[in-house]
């Protein structure tokens, strides 16, 4: 928590003017559709989210230290603020993982009233084993025990030992973001949404059976992918803490190019060979039922949400895009003989369907 705070006031100045939760919903890797009707919020609240993330990543996490209380609250607060991000966004499975260690802030006298009560209940039989410890009756440690001791300790010096870095990228003003230091990694630094985008733009692949893809009668129709957007008329995904990674990938090769993202001209060899195992990976093959395309090419749309209220929204439509450009050009299954060898890839095999 306390990288993610760190990589958020070192990066993006949006962070520092309380602007970023202006764009992030819109802009997120999979928004969800609670996150449609939060962008829409008014400028004060999204000041007063951007402020609050700031105090539960760069505060918060030294209430740890602060005696029992305190880091029960810090529990509460981590816990509290996950659930919003997971209601609020598809970030996977990573704000429940960060669930799990806040746990930890919770002490038997917290947790005490989940249990059942009773002489032979869990409570009672905890209770005995601190009551016979204050007292200082302890039973003589076993060979097992003596063993498990030993064991942690060595594991809390390893721990230590490969924190050092993880605590001077924490410290450097070139902090980096999601990176191991060590082959174990065990302990790793950590951190999320250094910069935000300020707009939305996809990659959309499409595909055609005619023989020239340059005339004009070309009927150029669109994949679907599982979750990211697509049609501007079908509605955001719910998928926490699922994570659809192809899906996830698009999203950044949308504000690249497809020279950075090689592997996306890997997928449309496949989707020209109508490889099955690639076409799982996608909602809607508009060529399902027929022989793949002849010709795939890559569209690049600016996306933004429909206002709630307005006239798109009426129409159903969540989002609004518009055509910025050509992403890659049209591509054929030869064209990609040379671009697969070079890159070792071997070139799919065409797959013929029958209606």
């Amino acid at each position: 928590m306390l990288g993610a705070g760190l990589i958020k006031i070192r990066g993006d100045k949006c962070w520092l003017d309380l602007t970023c939760m202006d764009f992030h919903y819109e802009t997120q890797p999979v928004p969800n559709p609670m996150a449609y009707y939060l962008h829409r919020s008014p400028w004060w609240f999204h000041r007063f989210e951007t402020l609050s993330n700031h105090f539960i990543e760069l505060l918060v996490p030294f209430f740890l230290f602060l005696g029992r209380r305190m880091c029960i609250l810090h529990g509460v607060l981590q816990i509290l603020f996950q659930v919003i991000l997971i209601i609020s966004g598809n970030l996977s499975f990573l704000n429940w993982l960060t669930i799990v260690p806040s746990l930890a802030c919770f002490d038997d006298a917290t947790l005490g009233f989940l249990f059942p009560s009773g002489l032979r209940g869990l409570k009672n039989q905890v209770l005995r084993i601190q009551k016979e410890d204050t007292q200082g009756v302890q039973p003589r440690p076993s060979y097992g025990c003596m063993v498990r001791r030993v064991v942690n300790f060595s594991l809390g010096i390893l721990v230590v030992w490969l924190s050092v870095p993880v605590v001077i990228n924490l410290l450097s003003s070139r902090q980096v973001m999601n990176t191991s230091f060590n082959p174990l990694r065990i302990v790793n630094t950590y951190g999320a949404f250094g910069s935000i985008t300020k707009e939305r733009t996809e990659v959309i692949l499409q595909g055609t059976a005619s023989p020239n893809a340059s005339a004009p009668d070309a009927v150029w129709e669109d994949y679907e992918f599982k979750c990211k957007p697509g049609d501007p008329w079908r509605r955001p995904c719910l998928i926490s803490p699922y994570h659809y990674r192809l899906d996830w990938l698009m999203w950044f090769a949308a504000f690249q190019t497809y020279e950075h993202n090689d592997w996306i001209i890997h997928l449309a060899g496949k989707l020209l060979a109508g490889d099955a195992e690639t076409l799982s990976l996608l909602s809607l093959n508009p060529f399902e039922g027929r022989s793949p395309p002849r010709w795939i090419r890559g569209e690049h749309y600016r996306y933004r949400f429909s206002l709630p209220s307005g006239q798109h929204a009426a129409q159903g439509k969540w989002w609004i895009r518009k055509r910025i450009g050509p992403y890659f050009p049209p591509l054929k299954l030869e064209d990609l003989k040379d671009y697969f060898k070079t890159r070792e890839w071997p070139l799919p095999e065409p797959h013929l369907d029958t209606p």
